[in-house]
């Protein structure tokens, strides 16, 4: 019985996603023929929407079928978003007095345009390069010998059905052309077993950053193989901070960059977030700058006076209007923050995507962090 309400809200979100635009696209504008051809086509969306995510992302993994569930859970969000939008200005229209059906098709034709526009473009904003997103951040106590010292974020990149070898080698490009000192992936790197995946992720080996590269686990490498991960990072030179830190020494001056397990990852044995482990031995008098997946692991960070904590996760919501239901569970969708007196945190949008190949005013992005001695 327990995981009735769980089938149950499987059913029901595409059930909810595909009802709305039906009334609006197929019931009140459509009649005879048209409408029973308009009718199937919403029944066949809404049966290969969740068998699309159960056969995909499931215990089966099929590729094939992830990407026919999440190509329409994308569609069918911009599409149900802007089918309430149009449901607005139906009842605007009828105040003005436009009767139907002209009421109706005008509003039918205006949401579809709207909805391949807009889709359009998001796909097209979710497939490019990444533009760099500079931040300079103030981090006190940080000695000028760190002054001006250059961290490279990458985040989300969700490696998974569609092939992106070429954009994983631009987004390398892109990130070496930064002359990064430090260069950081914080976590969800591939959706998918390492024999999947690998080719797609392996020219991140080719970063270079003086002080390091550091990885740090997400949420979705514990939907698949986390161990598997890791270990492959670890092969391609990239340090995994599982709850551990290292000093980072430049000009005579030091801080501790630290990092730890995403919560997912409570589990599994040996996984888990542990920030008083990852800070054990650490100079109390340093800077900490944590990498933390999720933005509410700020919580932690504050209560261990941590300066600087970056994180992903969010995607920055992704498809528009998304992020007002992440702010439901995250503190901050994008961006720099404050919490607490002394911990700020940055959220990237995300290199990447997870799903549905669209980002819909919430665009991807590399993060050059410039971190800034107190003036």
């Amino acid at each position: 019985m327990k995981y009735v309400p769980r089938a149950v809200l499987f059913l029901c979100v595409p059930a909810l996603l595909f009802l709305l635009p039906w009334w609006l696209l197929v019931y009140t504008t459509l009649s005879g023929p048209a409408f029973w051809l308009g009718t199937a086509v919403f029944a066949l969306g809404y049966l290969a929407l969740p068998a699309g995510m159960l056969l995909g992302h499931g215990p089966r993994q099929s590729d094939a079928a992830a990407l026919v569930g999440d190509t329409l859970l994308g569609v069918m969000w911009v599409v149900f978003t802007w089918s309430a939008i149009g449901a607005v200005a139906r009842g605007v229209l009828a105040v003005a007095g436009v009767d139907d059906p002209g009421r109706s098709r005008i509003v039918a034709v205006a949401v579809l345009a709207v909805a391949a526009v807009l889709t359009a473009y998001a796909i097209y904003s979710a497939r490019r390069v990444p533009r760099v997103r500079t931040v300079e951040v103030e981090i006190p106590g940080l000695g000028t010998g760190l002054d001006g010292l250059r961290m490279a974020v990458v985040t989300d990149t969700h490696f998974a059905v569609t092939d992106r070898l070429r954009w994983s080698e631009k987004v390398v490009a892109e990130v070496n052309a930064l002359r990064p000192d430090i260069a950081c992936h914080a976590g969800d790197l591939a959706d998918g077993s390492v024999a999947k995946r690998a080719a797609q992720v392996d020219p991140l080996g080719k970063v270079e950053a003086e002080f390091g590269r550091f990885y740090i686990t997400g949420n979705h490498e514990y939907f698949g193989d986390a161990p598997g991960w890791i270990e492959h990072m670890a092969g391609l030179g990239w340090r995994p901070m599982r709850n551990e830190h290292e000093v980072i020494t430049r000009n005579g001056d030091s801080l501790v960059l630290a990092g730890i397990d995403d919560p997912t990852g409570t589990g599994l044995p040996g996984h888990g977030p542990d920030l008083t482990a990852a800070l054990t031995g650490a100079d109390p008098v340093l800077p900490v700058v944590l990498l933390a997946h999720q933005p509410r692991q700020v919580a932690d960070a504050v209560a261990s006076g941590v300066a600087l904590q970056i994180s992903g996760h969010t995607h920055g919501g992704q498809i528009w209007p998304f992020h007002y239901l992440v702010r439901l569970e995250q503190p901050v969708v994008a961006g720099l923050s404050r919490h607490g007196d002394h911990t700020q945190l940055y959220t990237s949008r995300g290199t990447g995507f997870w799903g549905p190949q669209l980002r819909l005013f919430a665009p991807s992005e590399i993060t050059l962090l410039i971190l800034r001695s107190p003036r």
